[in-house]
């Protein structure tokens, strides 16, 4: 058996917080929306997968390097969480409404104690990344953080780069009653700095100032390397300024000087309704407007002492939302030394994927998926094979038209191409472009406008909803006829994230799925009500209910004695619906695991209650993005794949499909992958019933088990 973990232990346990109500519940608690005892807090469970995600840059079985994209990706998470939930707990506390979470928590208790956590997440990564500099520096890649480290041929070098390159780009901006404070931008690091004129020998008359550093520059300046040594060293940016202040503000004297950076509402709200009769120019607007939200958190260098408070106070902010920080801030900057070259030995060997399935001609790729569906488990097989299928098609004079949605794609996807190729060629091209991807929406409209001068018919999203399913639909003449083949995904079509996610994708022509998916593009495209399906189940109208159907079915099996078992695989679990059909499921005897990579409202082990609950995450080199829905069915297991998580806004906001795995090889092979993830004692933590998540380890007599290494022979 697998035992638990002290590795990371003490690093992961100081961030748990177990509720005191939680932990004493009775064996009686009763399964109903106002127990608070039987619910996690939403934001709260994602402060807690962030914390797993830190984990991995303390962990010294991962290279350096990974480490480090580790912490930059925490910092990355933890802005977004900031500009978009955050800001809406903020907003609503502002507006005076004190909304109560699924564990009983009002608006404000859940701020406090997100602002305390937070407020220990960031102490432990500069923890992580002082580790992560030393062991660097072990590996010849150094970070200067202290000018006095310069050499004096550094100093010379430094000082020719910013006359050369910065002194042009900067703007000292003083603040005064004629200079009033300015809209600094979001996430940009920028300089606050207090001075005193020649002639004020006292100093009395104190002059604040802001200098933006400059985010079209690189943010470390590789300095000159000693002929005997390999060492790299990199100086930062902010540093190079601090060291020429004197430039920018002639005749005075610095008194102090502190780097900050403020994280701000980033969130767009449009009333569709009002809007609709131009989405696209109501979006640019918006995208603007981002950059200029209300500020939800500072972050300033440790000791800034008055600039703190200059900063707070002209930012209207309270004294729990500024993060003060040690050392350097905006780690994600951090990731340019990830892509530093010859640096391999420092990051994962990644394997190459399997073709997949593969045909060169036309014919052939279709007569294939003709003969059988095909199931892809990326990023262990290629993500090429979508490309493959999408450049012939829109090559092949058989192909009479293709639709295809669009979530989120890589900025160099053969996709927009080959989409933009084939209208070009003459065929009917629609393509849903969903414009309210959020922090992907500008790259979206650039590639609609794209694929629109090429002739492709766009359909920017739906009003109230975002279209989320991931559906490619080509429809071919031959020997007379009309056929349709599918593509249905878990995951994007990205190229990109696809070699570091983990998704599940299907080519399918079974007329039942396909004749679904061609109705549900045209009751997208033509607003209509959405009708009931044959295979597939579509949100916002039945797929919600077709979970709590499928879960009620192994409910009523176990107490009739048949086979009873249902795993679900998912980023998030945050539905109330689902969740308390669980616990009823669990109640008549059936056996439940979930794997669950981020939030879980769901608490397991309450006796009497979910004690037949396993809830498990896995964090590692890939993300695990697919979403697998598995039902024993008494013996004859159904099996779903779906683009959607078990959330309100998935089932209410959105337009998702869940479709079958129908062919019994596919869906022994979800089986296995499945089995895998549940048998990984490596990288899997479990959820236990007072909040906090245990690291597994291998027994003394149990191989390891690293899942997603592993999951390659499958």
């Amino acid at each position: 058996m697998s035992s638990i973990s002290t590795k990371g232990l003490g690093i992961y346990r100081i961030f748990s917080f177990p509720n005191p109500r939680i932990m004493t519940a009775s064996p009686t608690e009763k399964i109903e929306l106002g127990n608070q005892n039987i619910f996690f807090d939403r934001e709260l469970s994602w402060v807690d997968f962030n914390h797993r995600v830190l984990e991995e840059s303390f962990d010294q079985e991962n290279p350096l390097l990974e480490r480090l994209k580790f912490l930059c990706i925490t910092e990355s998470n933890l802005d977004e969480f900031f500009m978009v939930r955050v800001a809406g707990l903020l907003n609503l506390k502002n507006a005076g409404i004190e909304e109560r979470s699924l564990n009983g928590k009002r608006t404000s208790e859940t701020l406090a104690e997100l602002y305390s956590k937070v407020g220990q997440f960031v102490k432990r990564q500069y923890e992580a990344l002082d580790e992560i500099l030393v062991e660097l520096k072990t590996n010849k890649i150094v970070v200067v953080q202290d000018p006095s480290e310069l050499a004096g041929d550094d100093i010379q070098f430094v000082k020719n780069y910013y006359k050369r390159e910065v002194s042009s780009i900067l703007t000292p901006l003083a603040i005064d009653p004629s200079h009033p404070f300015p809209h600094i931008l979001n996430r940009t690091l920028n300089l606050g700095i207090t001075l005193y004129s020649d002639d004020d020998k006292n100093k009395a008359k104190e002059l604040f100032a802001i200098v933006q550093v400059p985010s079209v520059l690189p943010r470390f300046l590789q300095l000159p390397q000693n002929k005997e040594t390999d060492v790299r060293r990199y100086f930062p940016l902010e540093e190079i300024i601090k060291l020429h202040l004197g430039d920018l503000f002639f005749g005075m004297n610095v008194k102090q000087i502190h780097t900050f950076k403020i994280v701000r509402d980033a969130d767009i709200s449009i009333n569709e309704e009002q809007n609709i009769g131009d989405l696209l120019a109501t979006m640019k607007n918006e995208l603007k407007n981002r950059m200029w939200g209300d500020a939800v958190r500072l972050d300033v260098h440790s000791g800034a002492g008055h600039i703190k408070e200059l900063l707070r106070g002209l930012l209207e902010l309270e004294e729990y939302q500024v993060m003060e920080i040690p050392t350097l801030l905006s780690l994600n900057d951090l990731m340019f030394f990830h892509s530093l070259e010859k640096t391999s030995h420092l990051k994962y060997s990644y394997p190459v994927p399997k073709s997949g399935f593969a045909a060169k001609k036309s014919e052939s790729i279709f007569s294939e998926i003709r003969k059988n569906d095909h199931l892809l488990h990326h990023p262990y097989e290629s993500f090429k094979s979508i490309e493959d299928m999408l450049k012939i098609a829109s090559q092949d004079p058989k192909v009479l038209a293709i639709k295809m949605t669009l979530y989120r794609t890589s900025g160099d996807s053969p996709i927009i191409q080959y989409l933009g190729e084939a209208a070009e060629n003459g065929k009917q091209v629609t393509v849903l472009v969903e414009l309210k991807a959020r922090f992907d929406e500008e790259r979206n409209i650039r590639w609609a406008k794209k694929l629109e001068d090429s002739g492709v018919h766009v359909v920017y999203g739906v009003v109230g909803l975002k279209i989320h399913c991931k559906m490619l639909l080509i429809v071919r003449r031959e020997d007379d006829k009309l056929n349709r083949y599918v593509h249905l995904g878990t995951g994007n079509y990205n190229s990109t994230t696809a070699r570091f996610y983990t998704d599940l994708s299907l080519f399918t022509a079974n007329p039942e799925i396909t004749e679904d998916v061609a109705i549900l593009f045209n009751t997208i495209t033509s607003s209509g009500k959405m009708p009931r399906l044959s295979k597939i189940y579509a949100a916002p109208t039945f797929l919600k209910e077709e979970f709590l159907h499928l879960i009620q079915r192994e409910t009523d099996n176990a107490k009739n004695g048949k086979q009873a078992r249902v795993i679900f695989k998912m980023n998030s679990l945050v539905d109330p619906d689902i969740i308390l059909k669980l616990y009823e499921a669990s109640q008549a005897g059936v056996k439940i695991d979930l794997i669950i990579r981020g939030i879980c409202c769901l608490r397991p082990g309450i006796p009497g209650v979910s004690d037949r609950i396993n809830v498990r995450s896995i964090v590692g080199r890939y993300l695990e993005h697919s979403r697998i829905y598995s039902f024993e069915n008494g013996g004859k297991p159904d099996v779903y794949l779906a683009s959607a998580d078990c959330m309100p806004r998935n089932f209410l906001r959105r337009i998702e499909v869940m479709f079958p795995i129908l062919q019994d090889k596919h869906k022994k092979r979800i089986a296995k992958i499945l089995e895998l993830l549940l048998r990984d004692n490596t990288q899997a933590r479990v959820l236990e019933s007072d909040g906090t998540y245990t690291r597994l380890t291998p027994g003394d007599d149990d191989p390891a088990v690293n899942s997603q290494i592993d999951m390659v022979d499958i």
